[in-house]
Formats: C-alpha cells, structure tokens, sequence
C-alpha cells in the first residue's frame, strides 16, 4: 500500500525490451487555447486520467506530466495551462509555465478545437511558435463536432502559417485518431534510457492528484457561482490497518461570501463534492477513502508564494 500512495502506476507494465529497436524517451508539450482539450488528449494518450477536466477554463494550473509508453518510447506529456492573455499574476505564472515547458520540449503539440478553429487565442500561440527549436505538429480536435470539408480548409490553412511535421485529426473524447499521434510521437523522441519506471503514469504525487481531482469536481458542480480564486490542498494522507486510506484537504477561497458557495445550503455543495471526488479518488489510488474536506477563507492567496511554489509555479514580481 505505501508504494502506491507513492506514484500513479499501470495495472500492467510494457516491456521495452528486445525486437523494438533502443529505447527512446523524450518530453512532449502540449499547447493550446483554453479548453482545447488539452487535459482530454493527455489523458487519451496515457490511458488513465492524470490532468483534470472541467467546463471552467483554464483549470490546468501546474505543468502536469503524463507518462504514455508506446513500443520502445516512453513519452513525458507536458500538459500546459491553457495559453490566454493574462490579466492577474496567477495568469501571468501560468502562461509563463507554459512557455518555458514547450522551450525545454523535444516535441510540440498544438492543439486546435476544430470546431472553433483559429480564434484569437490560437492566433496568438502561432505567431510565437516560429520561436520554438523543436518540431511541431498540430492536432485537430473535437472532429466528431463536424464535416470532413472544413476540417480538411482548417488544416491546409495551419499549415499555410507554419511548417508542421505532421497534421493529425482527432477526439480526445471517444480516443479516435489518439493512438496514431501516440505512434507517431513515439518513433520521434530521441533515442535514450527512460526516465521513469515503465508502470508509471505520472510524476505528480498522488496527494497533489487527490486535490486537482478535488478541485475539479468543485469545478464541475459550481462552475457558474463559484469564482476563479480557490485552490484545494491535501493536508493529510494516513493510511489505515484496514488499507484505506484518510485524507483531509482544504478548499481555500478569497472571501465568506465564496466559502458559503462552496459549503452551500445545509452543507449540500460540499457534501455533493466530497462523495464524487472521493469516489474518483479511490478508483485512482485502488483503495476505500474517507475523505474529509474544510473550507477556509485565506485573503488575496493568489499573491502568495507559497502557494506558487505548491503548484509548481514561479511567482511573478510586479
């Protein structure tokens, strides 16, 4: 039990061994607009859920690395915040995590919602692409949302703006088309030892997943009332004689106001999210979970840095 608390890992593990060629391993970042689907595709590629997913924009916080393993090549999936025009120093943080994770990449990844094309947004990370050393490819997704036409007119005029490696036309939803991206990256990364153990998914603590998978399910059941500005933190993790496992988080917010939000009437809202982030929780670490949330008021967190460092952010000066 204790080595499980430690990593995310494969029910089974892929051998890298003989009649594959030499082992390759190399860093993929994944780039787009907010809710492009970028967390979707990562957790396609790998095969279990190690990004969170939410109708909120710009739910990705952290550089989360996902580890997919293809054939011979382990492949470290650098899920960035959306790219966006930041107004707060938490957006500056992010957009400059994102950044510096696509410069130290071997691979780049643009991903487009083919179904709104090239916005703003998107426009913007294509102008600062040529910046980029590595190669680069584009992926269209959402392409169960439309015809074969404009998807086929939204890909001739990407490449018309950049020199792509490669074109692919996905859904991170239903996993059609995951598999050649995933093949194709594979034989693409540099030849060399991997970094990981070949069962690992991610290299994010289990803790760390517990309070985004908190948070996102905080996410889904008040994304309209409940404002940008809160974060979770898992304070404790003991496991039991019985092997579950007690955790007690902390879902901190900026005012009373929000704290009520989220504890809602009677305690409903809080309640509503504890039992479906303690459900996902369990599946993920295959264990029972009490799950034990709090909510507390801390004022102006967000320029705090201490709370940078936790997400694995640099804190922007002024």
């Amino acid at each position: 039990m204790a080595e499980r608390t430690d990593r995310l890992a494969r029910a089974s593990t892929p051998d890298p061994g003989a009649d594959q060629g030499p082992p390759r391993c190399g860093f993929v970042a994944l780039l787009g607009a907010p809710n492009v689907g970028k967390s979707t595709f990562v957790n396609a590629l790998v095969g279990s859920k190690v990004s969170i997913v939410s109708r909120k924009v710009q739910t990705t916080r952290m550089l989360v690395r996902g580890i997919a393993v293809e054939a011979n090549a382990q492949l470290i999936l650098i899920d960035t915040p959306g790219l966006f025009a930041p107004k707060r120093r938490l957006d500056r943080a992010m957009v400059s995590a994102a950044w510096a994770g696509a410069h130290d990449a071997d691979l780049v990844a643009l991903i487009v919602d083919a179904k709104r094309g090239v916005d703003d947004e998107t426009a913007v990370i294509l102008n600062r692409l040529p910046e980029l050393r590595a190669p680069k490819v584009v992926i269209l997704n959402k392409i169960d949302l439309l015809e074969k036409p404009p998807l086929l007119a939204l890909a001739a005029d990407l490449n018309a703006s950049i020199p792509f490696a490669a074109t692919f036309m996905v859904s991170a939803l239903t996993g059609d088309g995951v598999g050649d991206v995933r093949a194709w990256l594979a034989a693409r990364v540099p030849e060399g030892p991997w970094h990981y153990p070949a069962d690992q998914l991610s290299d994010a603590p289990l803790r760390q997943l517990a309070a985004e998978i908190t948070r996102e399910k905080l996410y889904d059941r008040l994304h309209q009332e409940l404002p940008y500005a809160s974060t979770v933190e898992t304070d404790r993790w003991t496991e039991l004689k019985d092997g579950s496992v007690r955790i007690e988080q902390t879902i901190f917010v900026e005012r009373e106001s929000q704290r009520k939000i989220v504890v809602g009437k009677r305690g409903q809202a809080l309640k509503a999210v504890g039992a479906e982030a303690r459900r996902e929780i369990a599946e993920l670490i295959e264990a029972p979970v009490h799950l034990f949330l709090f909510v507390k008021v801390r004022e102006d967190w967000a320029n705090d840095p201490e709370r940078y460092r936790e997400m694995g952010l640099e804190f922007p000066q002024d």
